[in-house]
């Protein structure tokens, strides 16, 4: 006899409860985990695909961990060293970068630095308040860093887990759906299939999207010649998967870069501007449609509420959680709906009695 629903909700209810204090508690040591965990769910469509083509999986998770090892020693020696000096580079510039805007901003702009106009006082104000905060971010930044990434730590468990997850991926999950509560396992897995297809499509598509437009960015902004080029792509490519925040960020910070750099060369300025521009129509029109879908559920509001509620309840552990747990509340949330608009809550008695009169 099935337990009543009011005591499957005691008793679900405590299970969650747990699961969220233990992540609380143990965010900085869950944090290789899960990045270990997202790793291997990320790569084991590749390891079927390649199950299908005949290799076992231990063959599959191998060959994918060489390649993977490849990749990272090629990109280690290639493209670090020349973003750690161009990162070295704009911060040592940044004081020229600024002076070299005030006195923009005397000749275009003067009355910016007039003490008594409202937007000088505006400016002084915001920077005041940009200044106080600053400490306590980069304080907090530096506290989480030196607590919860382990650079050697991150290194050596990272990968281990990613393999040994990615080698038992399809058993794990067979185990889970053979503990299931038996009455509701179909519903369960019907939403456990609903969640990860909004995952494959985002997380998957989304991570090959920034990928390409990151690679995309860079190239394109060295070949024009435009200084910390690398940089700028990294960043826009990181930020890519929060809709429109990559091409903002990185635009901006591009143009700016630009304008310093090219000040009365507007070509190249219009080619640093155009390059992102056709970023932005190649990635709307072309990469996000074709790699992440149109049904994916994982509005850009609701998914900046995500990152930032786990972000400040759990730190950077939270950020990594926060789109899977916003695609698992996306789908659940639909199927809430669907039950409460089949509900007599919804319908009300009249359309109770005439469905009942239709039956008779």
């Amino acid at each position: 006899m099935a337990l009543p629903v009011k005591d499957q909700l005691r008793y679900w209810g405590i299970a969650a409860a747990i699961f969220v204090l233990l992540l609380w508690a143990l965010g900085d040591v869950l944090l290789p985990f899960v990045i270990g965990g997202a790793i291997a769910y990320f790569l084991d469509p590749v390891a079927d695909r390649l199950e299908g083509w005949g290799l076992s999986r231990i063959a599959a998770t191998g060959l994918i961990t060489v390649v993977g090892v490849l990749g990272f020693v090629l990109m280690v020696l290639m493209v670090v060293p020349a973003l750690v000096t161009q990162l070295i580079e704009l911060i040592e510039v940044l004081p020229s970068l600024i002076k070299q805007l005030r006195g923009f901003i005397e000749q275009q702009f003067p009355s910016l630095l007039d003490r008594e106009s409202s937007s000088h006082q505006f400016l002084v104000s915001l920077g005041e308040t940009l200044k106080s905060k600053s400490g306590d971010v980069l304080q907090s930044v530096a506290a989480s860093f030196s607590s919860a990434i382990n650079v050697v730590v991150l290194l050596v468990i990272v990968p281990v887990v990613a393999v040994y997850l990615l080698l038992d991926w399809d058993r794990m999950v067979a185990r889970i759906g053979e503990l299931l509560p038996r009455d509701h396992a179909p519903t369960i897995k019907r939403l456990a299939g609903e969640i990860d297809d909004v995952l494959a499509s985002f997380v998957r598509g989304m991570g090959t999207v920034c990928l390409i437009l990151g690679t995309y960015y860079a190239v394109a902004l060295m070949a024009v010649g435009l200084q910390f080029g690398l940089v700028v792509g990294f960043i826009a490519g990181l930020v890519t998967f929060i809709p429109y925040l990559g091409a903002l960020i990185g635009g901006m910070l591009a143009i700016g870069l630009a304008l310093f750099q090219f000040w009365g060369d507007w070509v190249q300025i219009g080619l640093v501007a155009g390059i992102f521009a056709l970023g932005q129509v190649t990635e709307g029109n072309f990469l996000t449609p074709k790699l992440v879908g149109n049904s994916v559920g994982l509005h850009p509001v609701w998914l900046l509420l995500a990152l930032s509620v786990f972000g400040a309840l759990f730190g950077f552990v939270g950020m990594l959680i926060a789109v899977p747990v916003a695609a698992a509340l996306g789908v659940l949330a639909r199927f809430a709906t669907s039950i409460y608009l089949e509900s007599r809550l919804y319908t009300g008695l009249a359309s109770a009695e005439q469905a009942d009169q239709k039956d008779e």
